[in-house]
């Protein structure tokens, strides 16, 4: 049965586009059949991570208001078959969306794929909570500094009030994805602990992807870090963290601190 998850957060710039090409990627890689959906309409980011830019036609919108069959806009990805994208407009207004038409778009989407994974724009505003309506799980993308911590908190209130799930009295499963993460400076005091974030937020945590120019580099490349060099930090955090959405038990670790000590925290934190 085909699974929903919504990448988000409150905070902008703090890694959701490059994340949800990174996740969909190491998801198609286990031969799942995944898709990565563009909710940012107006700015369009997506694509360029994804190195789809030139191969748009049809978008999200073009779907939505009956312009374009679903199959006309899919993108499927040239290194992975099991791999696809739906890109957002860059011309339209995010007032383009409505309600039924992201419905019927997920609706048509749960019959072809396993993963559907939607990237959604910043913020608390329309885009966001159509993103998030259908999602089964989300995926909370946090930096480990206050203001980001901060507006994620936020966003796991609306998750907890704004999504089917909510309203039909369900509970909706939230992981928490650390992006940026960079332990020598968390040591200094510069940037938020994991320890301190998990408290804050109190949802399970995903993963950590620390601090690398491989993600930058990719995105630059317009490649999935988990496609573009595999083998490097960022890319193996993001695999791992893959591997966790789709059920696996796979030990947690934070870049330069104790395993032990990381797994007995996981631990707690997922029950």
């Amino acid at each position: 049965m085909a699974k929903v998850i919504v990448v988000t957060s409150g905070k902008g710039g703090v890694g959701k586009t490059t994340s949800t090409a990174a996740l969909g990627a190491a998801l198609a890689q286990r031969g799942e059949k995944t898709v990565v959906v563009d909710f940012d309409v107006g700015l369009r980011n997506l694509d360029l991570v994804m190195g789809a830019e030139r191969r748009v036609v049809y978008d999200l919108i073009n779907v939505v208001q009956g312009d374009a069959k679903l199959n006309q806009a899919l993108i499927r990805d040239k290194r992975l078959e099991t791999l696809h994208l739906l890109p957002a407009s860059q011309t339209r207004d995010k007032d383009n969306l409505t309600a039924e038409g992201v419905e019927m778009v997920i609706d048509e989407l749960r019959k072809s794929f396993d993963w559907i994974i939607c990237d959604s724009p910043a913020g608390i505003e329309r885009g966001a909570t159509l993103a998030m309506r259908h999602a089964d799980t989300a995926v909370v993308v946090t930096n480990p500094e206050v203001s980001s911590v901060r507006d994620s908190d936020r966003i796991i209130g609306l998750l907890d009030a704004k999504t089917k799930k909510a309203e039909n009295g369900e509970r909706m499963e939230k992981h928490l994805l650390l992006t940026r993460y960079d332990p020598n400076r968390a040591e200094r005091g510069d940037m938020l602990k994991v320890d301190d974030v998990l408290e804050i937020l109190s949802i399970p945590l995903l993963g950590i992807i620390p601090e690398s120019m491989d993600v930058l580099r990719a995105s630059n490349l317009g490649a999935p870090v988990t496609l573009n060099d595999a083998a490097c930090a960022p890319a193996l955090a993001y695999r791992d963290a893959a591997r966790r959405l789709a059920g696996e038990q796979v030990p947690m670790t934070i870049p330069g601190e104790r395993r032990g000590f990381m797994n007995k925290l996981f631990g707690r934190r997922a029950a």
